[in-house]
C-alpha cells in the first residue's frame, strides 16, 4: 500500500464537513457502504448474503486488495479513511466510499466482524460489538485469521440497541427488496465486476462480470438481455472549462418493445456509482422519444463517466444523489447518445416458436441491435383485413400495420420540414373557413411561421375567422381543417419547443395516413412504394406514438405448428 493509500485520521474541519454521512439508516445502506469499499479496493468479485431483512445478518466478501493489520485496526475508528488526502476536498474525490467512516458507523449499531488480508501469510480479524452497550461500539479485538487476499465483513444484530430504528423499518420483504434493487444497480453500473446476492441461502442474483449484456441477463432475464443494444460513446464538452473534458456514456438500452410500467428501471450511475438523478433519467427517456408507448417506461442502464472535479457527491447523506457541474451539457450528451443508439436499430417484433393457441407475437430484434438493409429483400404478397400489409422476406413473413407504417413515413417527412426541406402541401379549393376564439386567433398569429413551415397557409377573414388555403400533404395524402386546430393547440400549450414540435408532428402524421379499408385497395405498386418509404425512415419499426409497425414470424414457427420438420 502506497503512502497515499494509508489509513489516517481526518482533521477536525473535514470531519465537520462530512459528519452527516455517518448515520446508518437501514440494511440496504449497510450493503451499499460495504460494496463501495469493495469496489474502491479493486474487487473483481463481490458476494453479498442477507438473512431475513438484513438486520439479523449481512455478509459482504470481495477479492480486492485487502488491508494490513495496522490499517484494519484503524479502519473501524471514527473519521479514519484511506480515500481522502490530508486536507483534501470531498468534492472531486474519485472513490466511492469517500466518507471513510462506514465501518465505524456500522460498528456502533451492530456487531461487526472484519476479516482481511493484503496477501501476507497471516490475515487479520477485527471484531467490534456495538450491541454491548447503548453508548456505541466497544473497543475492537484483533486476532490472526486465515484468508486469501481480500476482505469479508459480517454485520449481525443491526440496531439491536436501537429499537426505534428497527421499528421504523418496513417489513422483511420490503427491506430485502431495497437491498436487491441496490445490488442490481451496482451490478449494472459495474458490469466488469461479478456480483452475487443470496437471501436466506437461495441465490437471487448473479452476474459474471463479463459485460453489460450478461449483467442485464443476471439482473433481468433472457428476453431483456437479447433485446437490447450496448452503448459506448464519448461526447466532447468544452462548456465546463479546462476541467470539463469529454463525457463518456456507456451501458445498455432495452429495445422499446421491452418496457415496464414503473420508472424504476431507468438506472443511472455516475463514475460507477448508482445515483438518482432526475435530469439524467429524463434525458434517457427523451432519447427514446416517441418510440415508447404512452404509459410505459424504458429499461436502461446508463453510466456517465466524468472528471471527478465535475461531480459533487456530498449533496446527499447517503450519497445516492450527486451534483454535476454543467448538468445541462451532461444531460444533452446522454440524450443524444441514447437517440443515436436507437436510430435504425432493428426493432421489428419477432415470434418465438410457439404452437399453443394462446401464443402471441412477442418483441424482438437483431441480436446486436443491427438494422437490415431496409426492406429491400421483402416482397409484398397481399393484405389482410384491409389494414395489414403481408410481405415475404427470406424465411420470415412480415406483417406491417399499414396505418402505423404510413404514420412513421409521414412523421419523418414532416420532421424534415424543420431541417430546411419543404413539406409537400395541397391547396384547399375552396378554402376552408375556420372560426377561432380570441386566444386561438392570437396563437395563430404568434405561431404563423411554425404553422407555415408545417404547410398551413392561412389569411385573416375577419372577426376571429381565418381562411385555410393549404394543408400538409405528405405522401400525397392531404390533412384537413381539424389538423390545423390540433397543430394550433399543440403549439399553444406551453410545452418546450422540441417536445411540442414532436407531439405536433405525430398528430399531424396521423391525419393523412392510410386508414383501415384504404390499405386493402392499394395495388401491388402502391404496396411496394409504402414498404420502400418505410425502409427509408430512420426509425421504421415504431410509429410516432410508440406502437410497433412490423411483426415477423419465421417459417420454423409455421413448420412447428403444422408438425413439419421444416
Amino acid at each position: 500500500m502506497t503512502g497515499e493509500d494509508r489509513v489516517r485520521r481526518l482533521d477536525p474541519a473535514t470531519v465537520d464537513r462530512i459528519a452527516a454521512g455517518e448515520v446508518v439508516t437501514r440494511p440496504a445502506r449497510v450493503v451499499g457502504e460495504l460494496i463501495d469499499n469493495a469496489l474502491d479496493a479493486g474487487a473483481s468479485r463481490v458476494e453479498i448474503a442477507v438473512e431475513s431483512d438484513g438486520t439479523d445478518r449481512v455478509r459482504v466478501a470481495d477479492d480486492g486488495r485487502g488491508m494490513s493489520r495496522e490499517d484494519a485496526r484503524l479502519a473501524v475508528d471514527r473519521h479514519a479513511t484511506s480515500k481522502l488526502a490530508p486536507g483534501g476536498d470531498p468534492v472531486g474525490v474519485g472513490s466511492l466510499g469517500f466518507r471513510g467512516e462506514a465501518l465505524a458507523a456500522i460498528a456502533e449499531a451492530a456487531r461487526l466482524e472484519l476479516v482481511t488480508s493484503d496477501g501476507d501469510a497471516v490475515g487479520t480479524r477485527v471484531v467490534v460489538d456495538g450491541t454491548e452497550s447503548d453508548d456505541g461500539a466497544a473497543d475492537p479485538t484483533v486476532a490472526d485469521a486465515g484468508r486469501a487476499r481480500g476482505t469479508t465483513v459480517v454485520v449481525e444484530d443491526l440496531f439491536a440497541t436501537r429499537p426505534a430504528r428497527r421499528e421504523s423499518l418496513a417489513g422483511p420483504a420490503a427491506e430485502f427488496a431495497r437491498v436487491s434493487s441496490l445490488v442490481a444497480d451496482y451490478a449494472l453500473a459495474n458490469p466488469t465486476v461479478a456480483f452475487t446476492l443470496d437471501h436466506g441461502g437461495s441465490r437471487t442474483l448473479s452476474t459474471p462480470g463479463s459485460g453489460i449484456t450478461e449483467a442485464l441477463l443476471g439482473v433481468y432475464d433472457r428476453e431483456t438481455a437479447s433485446r437490447s443494444t450496448e452503448i459506448a460513446a464519448s461526447v466532447e464538452d468544452a462548456a465546463g472549462g479546462d476541467e470539463s473534458g469529454s463525457i463518456e456514456v456507456g451501458g445498455a438500452l432495452a429495445y422499446p418493445s421491452v418496457t415496464r410500467s414503473s420508472r424504476d428501471h431507468v438506472r443511472i450511475s455516475v463514475n460507477g456509482r448508482p445515483v438518482r438523478n432526475d435530469r439524467l433519467a429524463a434525458a434517457v427517456r427523451a432519447g427514446y422519444g416517441r418510440l415508447i408507448p404512452d404509459g410505459r417506461e424504458p429499461v436502461a442502464a446508463v453510466d456517465v463517466s466524468l472528471s471527478p472535479a465535475r461531480v459533487d457527491p456530498n449533496v446527499h447523506p447517503a450519497k445516492r444523489e450527486v451534483g454535476l457541474r454543467d448538468a445541462d451539457a451532461v444531460a444533452d450528451a446522454v440524450k443524444s447518445v441514447v437517440a443515436d443508439a436507437l436510430t435504425g436499430a432493428d426493432l421489428r417484433r419477432k415470434a418465438e416458436v410457439d404452437t399453443g393457441l394462446d401464443g402471441a407475437l412477442e418483441p424482438g430484434g437483431g441480436d446486436e441491435g443491427e438494422r437490415p438493409a431496409a426492406f429491400a429483400d421483402a416482397t409484398p404478397i397481399g393484405t389482410f383485413r384491409d389494414l395489414y400489409l403481408l410481405a415475404e422476406a427470406g424465411d420470415e413473413l412480415l406483417v406491417i400495420d399499414g396505418h402505423a407504417a404510413h404514420e412513421r413515413v409521414n412523421y419523418e417527412r414532416l420532421a424534415r420540414a424543420f431541417d430546411g426541406e419543404a413539406v409537400p402541401t395541397a391547396a384547399l379549393d375552396p378554402a376552408a373557413t375556420v372560426s377561432l376564439s380570441a386566444d386561438e386567433a392570437a396563437a395563430a398569429e404568434a405561431h404563423a411561421d411554425a404553422l407555415s413551415a408545417l404547410g398551413f397557409e392561412t389569411e385573416p377573414f375577419g372577426g376571429g375567422t381565418v381562411r385555410l388555403r393549404t394543408v400538409p400533404a405528405p405522401f400525397g395524402r392531404a390533412a384537413d381543417a381539424a389538423a390545423f386546430r390540433d397543430a394550433l393547440a399543440t403549439l399553444s400549450d406551453g410545452e418546450p419547443p422540441r417536445d411540442a414540435r414532436d407531439a405536433l408532428l405525430a398528430d399531424l402524421a396521423c391525419h393523412p395516413s392510410l386508414k383501415r379499408g384504404e390499405i386493402g385497395a392499394l395495388d401491388a405498386g402502391e404496396l411496394r412504394s409504402l414498404l420502400d418509404r418505410l425502409g427509408e425512415c430512420d426509425r421504421p419499426y415504431a410509429c410516432p406514438h410508440g406502437r410497433p409497425t412490423v411483426l415477423s414470424v419465421t417459417e420454423s414457427t409455421f413448420a412447428a405448428g403444422f408438425g413439419r420438420d421444416r
